[in-house]
């Protein structure tokens, strides 16, 4: 059904990339986990899905004229939403006072519907320092074995189709000890559409591998749009339409999987911020009518405009990918297993959030004891 991925539909990969893509997945899993805290620590901030759905809007606003009417109409295109705080499995255990964490969800629907039935193809964190206003950023992969509240053992990209934000904000809370209460999530065939208003971007296309996998999804994202769809014929530095760039993001049937994709949606929206820096404020204007009705939130617009005298103060300090470290498995479907879930929260609470003495929940001790049972890997 249009809008609404069933889990075989999710899982499906297409034949012609199957072998290729689970030699990938495999291969690259603890390379590219181990590298991606390096590699990110070197890439700026604004290399950042969450920069332009959270901070971007912000900046963008101050850039209009920072006049309070005129902002907080601007902000009020955005789809706002309640969500059950007291279901969000929001973590007592650790120490998290001093900081606000905000999930970032893109989801994969065909219909530009945003809540449940459609799974999170990007998963991200943005945990703001309150009293630095340093912002990390933490992608948390799609395939991550983790338990889901109601559905067991499963992929954390199903989450969000289960039950939408509120059961994916909740399993993040519940798997990695967080306090998540914000969350923004973007479609990202909105992503088609902004390109399109930006007129074009540069998209460097590295290999014919890309190219194959860029034209598989081409004339499935100009269906949904409505947009042209026209083939990539060739690799190097070229400018991308929207349709092109969306079947960009979506590729991770080449060498480092879905990992590389995590990369690939970071180069999209770095070229669309550099574009966006050259326009006029009319034409920043009308991107931004074009994108914020496209945005579904439980951020109030008191909240961010809250946020406006301190947003240029913010400072993006570390991008990492999590977990840390990871293995591949085949059960019923091919999934990404933390070895082990205790030890990558451990790490992350340790590395992101400052806290020596952070010691993992019962909770996630649990959990991270059942995939051991599922799967046999220990470590």
């Amino acid at each position: 059904m249009a809008g609404k991925h069933s889990m075989e539909y999710d899982d499906e990969i297409p034949k012609a990339f199957q072998k290729k893509y689970n030699e990938e997945e495999s291969k690259n899993m603890s390379k590219k986990n181990k590298n991606s805290k390096k590699k990110n620590k070197k890439k700026s901030g604004l290399k950042t899905f969450g920069k332009v759905v959270l901070v971007l809007v912000i900046i963008l606003a101050i850039l209009l004229g920072g006049i309070f009417w005129f902002i907080q109409n601007k902000l009020g295109k955005m789809q706002q939403v309640d969500i059950n705080e007291k279901e969000l499995g929001i973590s007592e255990d650790a120490n998290l006072k001093g900081y606000r964490n905000i999930a970032i969800f893109g989801v994969d629907s065909r219909e530009g519907e945003l809540e449940k039935g459609n799974r999170s193809d990007c998963i991200m964190i943005a945990s703001i320092n309150n009293e630095t206003k340093e912002v990390k950023l933490i992608s948390v992969y799609r395939d991550t074995y983790v338990n889901i509240e109601g559905h067991g053992l499963d992929k954390i990209t199903h989450a969000y189709s289960y039950g939408s934000a509120q059961l994916a904000i909740n399993t993040l809370n519940t798997n990695l000890d967080l306090n998540i209460k914000e969350f923004v999530t973007v479609n990202f065939n909105a992503v088609a559409d902004a390109v399109e208003e930006l007129g074009g971007i540069t998209i460097n296309v590295e290999s014919k591998e890309e190219i194959d996998n860029i034209n598989y999804y081409i004339d499935e994202v100009a269906a949904e749009t409505g947009l042209p769809g026209i083939k990539i014929t060739s690799t190097g530095s070229q400018t991308f339409d929207g349709v092109q760039a969306v079947s960009y993001s979506r590729c991770r049937y080449t060498a480092g999987g879905d990992y590389k994709r995590t990369e690939r949606i970071r180069t999209v929206m770095t070229a669309m911020v550099n574009k966006l820096k050259t326009k006029s404020v009319g034409e920043i204007n009308r991107f931004m009518d074009k994108i914020l009705p496209k945005v579904y939130t439980n951020i109030s617009t008191g909240d961010i405009l809250g946020l406006l005298p301190s947003a240029a103060n913010f400072k993006i300090t570390e991008s990492i990918g999590w977990p840390y470290e990871t293995k591949g498995i085949t059960l019923d479907k091919w999934y990404g297993v933390p070895t082990t879930l205790e030890s990558n929260v451990l790490k992350l609470h340790q590395e992101v959030f400052d806290d020596a003495e952070y010691t993992p929940s019962q909770k996630v001790k649990s959990i991270s004891n059942s995939i051991i049972t599922k799967t046999g890997y220990s470590k």
